[in-house]
C-alpha cells in the first residue's frame, strides 16, 4: 500500500492524474504493474488506476485473466475503495485479493462521483474468490485525496 500511495502523492505532486494509486503484486509480493489515474492528463476517463494497474498486468503476463483460472494469487492494492466502474473489473481480472486505503466516502466527500455501487459490494466480492481487506492506511490515503483538493485538483466525472 505504501507503493501505491507514493504513486498517488507524485501523481498529486507533478499535476499528471488524480489523487489515486494502484498497484499488482503477485503472491511473493514482486510487483507485477502500477498504475496511476491518467484521466486529466489523457482526457479518458477509462483510465483509472486500478484499471490502468490492471491492463499492465493484463499485458506483462500476456492473459486477461491474470489468475489463470484460480490457479495463480494476484493482488491488486488501491489507495481508495472501488469506483463502480473499477468494482465491475474486478472479477474479471483474475485477482484474489483487493487491499484498500480510503474509503468511497472519503472520495465522495472531496467531490467525486464514485457511481452507484451495490450497498454489499465487499460480500459480492467475496462470493467470487476475491478478498477484501479495507482501511489499510487510510488516514495516509484519504490526506493525499485532501491534498488533490487543497492543490486544486480538478474533480472529473461528477455526475452532471
Amino acid at each position: 500500500m505504501r507503493f501505491a500511495l507514493e504513486l498517488s502523492r507524485r501523481n498529486v505532486r507533478h499535476g499528471t492524474g488524480g489523487p489515486f494509486g494502484a498497484a499488482v503484486f503477485d503472491r511473493d509480493g514482486q510487483l507485477i504493474a502500477p498504475g496511476i489515474n491518467l484521466v486529466v492528463i489523457s482526457n479518458c476517463s477509462l483510465l483509472h488506476a486500478e484499471m490502468v494497474a490492471l491492463a499492465g498486468a493484463q499485458q506483462k503476463l500476456g492473459r486477461y485473466d491474470i489468475g489463470d483460472g484460480g490457479r495463480l494469487h494476484y493482488d491488486l492494492f488501491a489507495t481508495t475503495e472501488p469506483c463502480t466502474m473499477c468494482f465491475g473489473a474486478i472479477p474479471w481480472s483474475g485477482v484474489r485479493r483487493l487491499v484498500c486505503g480510503a474509503r468511497d466516502e472519503d472520495a465522495r466527500a472531496i467531490g467525486f462521483d464514485e457511481g452507484p455501487k451495490l450497498a454489499d459490494w465487499m460480500a459480492a466480492l467475496n462470493d467470487r474468490g476475491i478478498t477484501v481487506i479495507r482501511d489499510v492506511l487510510r488516514d495516509e490515503a484519504a490526506a493525499v485525496l485532501q491534498d488533490y483538493i487543497s492543490a486544486g485538483g480538478i474533480i472529473y466525472n461528477t455526475g452532471h
